[in-house]
């Protein structure tokens, strides 16, 4: 029953994220100020569009990692999985990274440097999702 039940959620997860290929972000210009109220829901907004860039990214990369898991199952090749969990993980830390020192170099003015690390975070994230995406190509040559 739980093999059935993990099928099932595979496919679907599969479904949905082939089924959701573009995300549509918010508009948050209209609310660009250097009024602090402004401001608040300007930064309210590009948190907004972060959130669901992570889900959407979230959602690539577990599709990435049961493909690769099958993949692995049906060649025996153990080595692809671990590389690409750093890579993951490393991914996120250069990102992090990047988008701190962003921040930092506008400081004191703390508006002006949560705007540039949420937009620096965006890019990333964009960018990493259209990398996820491109593996795609990977696996269809692979037959998965």
């Amino acid at each position: 029953m739980k093999r059935i039940i993990s099928s099932l959620l595979v496919s679907g997860l599969t479904f949905f994220v082939i089924a959701d290929d573009d995300v549509t972000l918010q508009d948050c210009t209209k609310y660009e100020s250097t009024h602090p109220e402004k401001a608040k829901k300007f930064l309210m907004c590009l948190d907004g569009n972060i959130n669901l860039l992570e889900r959407h990214r979230q959602t690539w990369i577990t599709k990435l990692l049961l493909d690769t898991k099958k993949y692995q199952a049906d060649t025996g090749n153990t080595q692809i999985l671990p590389i690409m969990e750093r890579a993951l993980r490393n991914q996120e830390e250069y990102m992090e990274d990047s988008c701190r020192w962003r921040y930092l170099l506008d400081m004191p003015n703390a508006t002006r440097s949560a705007t540039a690390y949420k937009n620096c975070k965006i890019a990333f994230l964009k960018a990493h999702i259209i990398e996820l995406k491109s593996s795609k190509v990977l696996k269809e040559d692979l037959n998965l």
